[in-house]
Order: C-alpha cells, then structure tokens, then sequence
C-alpha cells in the first residue's frame, strides 16, 4: 500500500484515465436527466432517447467538441474526488478499525461503508465548484437546448461568470447534494469492490490480477449506479439551475416527482450505467496498477523506515 499521498495520486490518475473513456456518456446522462425538468410526461419533448441516441444525437450535431464539453473541469474533479475516495479510505478504515477493534487487520462492513461514505464525502466537497462548472458546460447545447442553458466558453470563464454574478456562494451551489450522491456511492464502491474481490478469491479460487479487478469492479460499479442515480439527478438539476428554482435537496425531490412522477429520478439511467460501469472498472483496475507504479517510486525515494511502516 502506498502513502496517503501516493494513495491520492494514484487515484486521481486512474480516474482521468477512465473519465476519458467514459465523458460522453456523462454528457449524455445530465442532458437526460434535465430533459423535461417539471414538466408532465404529455407535455415534455424527449430529444435524447437513450444513452447511445444521445451520443449520436450530439456528434451529429456538435461533433465530438460537443460530446467532450467540460472535460478539463471532469479531469480536476476526478482527481480530488478520487484522489480523496482511494486516498483517504484506507486510512479511515484503518483507523476507525483500531479503535474500535484493536486490530487494523480486522474487517468490518459498518467501519468500510462509513469510510467510504466519509472519504468520497470529502472528495465531493473538494471538487463540488468544478463539477457545477461541468455541469453547466455539458448541458449547453446550440442546437438542442434542454434546462437551463449557461453560456460560458469554458471552464475558466464559467468560474468567473459564477463567482461574479453569485460570488462564493454560488460556486458551492448543490454542495448538499453532491456531498449526498457521492457519499451514496462511495458507501458502496469500494465496500461491495473488496467484498466481491475477496468472494471471488476465496469461493470462485480466483487469483489476485486483471480479470479478478475486472470482474470486482463491474460488481461494484452496478451496485454504486443503483443507489447514486437519484440524488444524482437532483444534484444535476440543482447545480444548472439559474435563480432560486428549487430550494434544496428536498425542495427539488419533491417538485420533481410531483410534476414527472417516482421513476424520473432515474432518469438517464442508462447513460449512467454505461458511463460508471467502464468508469468504475477502469478507475479500480487502473488504481491498482497506479498504486503499484507510486509504491515502487516512493519505495526508491523515501527511507525504509517510513515505508515499513505502510
């Protein structure tokens, strides 16, 4: 295991790795989720019609420009909230398993969900102004607008416009939210990843390399869709909202399923899972092969002492 430190840079570049691969789908996820937004199922236009229709949709239209908006905010993201996520969790654990057990060794369901929960928490509210500006960017489109529609040239600019018009405030706009999504799926990421990694080693004879990280992964990024889509949507709609149209968290829950029914907190759940299964599988298994490239450099630079330590 590396250091905290080593821990967080690996982290953070696995999941720019994998939020390469998996950004158009992102797009396509918060443009669904805004399709429609408080208006009833006779009356809303569906312009996106799935994950792979919208993928399409918007290279036809905005070509691949389109499709990567906001992906330099994406990259800043990832790194804090990973860089936290897989950074700060097992040091958590380790911890909060100490004190309460006596033995950092032992393995408790309650200490990795809190951990995971707390450690993603953190990393949420790191990179909450990046993922508002994300947002933003993602969801504008000249020609098939859906919600709120915010016109910054990039990332920079839209920081600027924010912290203007709204100053501090307003960049952590949706904070609430977000700090509930993330700490919903990191409460299960990396609990249900070492849950069904240790499974598969010791019921299926698996051994630890590529096709166990795979297969873990995709195991824990369904179970991570599942319970973060809904205040997924919410944060969505919370952070590209213009005014005060939703009056937090609860506010925007209720007017959304008044209007559109239970189900349209699930909306975009396809893109979802198309985006966080390859994201979680590729951020898990390139983590572990990350962590072992920062170990072996830490392991050349820092004493021995520290490292024995580890």
């Amino acid at each position: 295991m590396a250091t905290t430190t080593g821990a967080f840079i690996a982290g953070g570049i696995a999941a720019c790795g994998a939020v390469t691969a998996t950004h158009p789908f992102e797009t396509v996820k918060i443009r669904l989720q805004l399709q429609g937004e408080l208006q009833s199922k006779d009356v809303a236009v569906k312009k996106y019609k799935g994950a792979f229709h919208g993928v399409g949709v918007i290279v036809k239209n905005e070509g691949i420009r389109g499709i990567y908006r906001g992906i330099g905010c994406a990259y800043v993201y990832q790194i804090l909230l990973n860089g936290c996520r897989l950074g700060f969790y097992e040091p958590m654990r380790a911890a909060c398993t100490k004190l309460i057990f006596k033995d950092s060794a032992v393995q408790s369901l309650g200490v990795n969900i809190f951990s995971g929960a707390a450690s993603g928490i953190l990393g949420a509210m790191a990179g909450s102004p990046f993922f508002l500006v994300k947002t933003r960017l993602q969801s504008y489109s000249p020609f098939l607008p859906v919600g709120t529609q915010h016109k910054y040239r990039n990332a920079i600019d839209g920081v600027r416009q924010i912290y203007k018009g709204e100053g501090v405030r307003g960049l952590y706009r949706g904070m609430g939210a977000a700090m509930v999504r993330t700490g919903a799926g990191s409460s299960v990421q990396l609990p249900t990843y070492f849950f069904a990694k240790r499974r598969l080693m010791r019921h299926a004879g698996m051994e630890d390399g590529p096709a166990l990280h795979l297969l873990s992964s995709t195991a824990s990024g369904f179970v991570v869709c599942c319970f973060m889509h809904p205040p997924d949507t919410v944060m969505s709609r919370l952070y590209n909202q213009h005014g005060n149209l939703y009056g937090g968290i609860f506010d925007c829950l209720y007017k959304t399923v008044k209007t559109e029914g239970l189900l349209s907190v699930y909306k975009g759940f396809s893109a979802h899972l198309a985006r966080i299964l390859p994201h979680t599988i590729l951020t898990l298994s390139l983590a572990e092969q990350t962590n072992k490239l920062v170990r072996g450099v830490e392991t050349r630079i820092l004493p021995r002492s520290t490292m024995d330590k580890l």
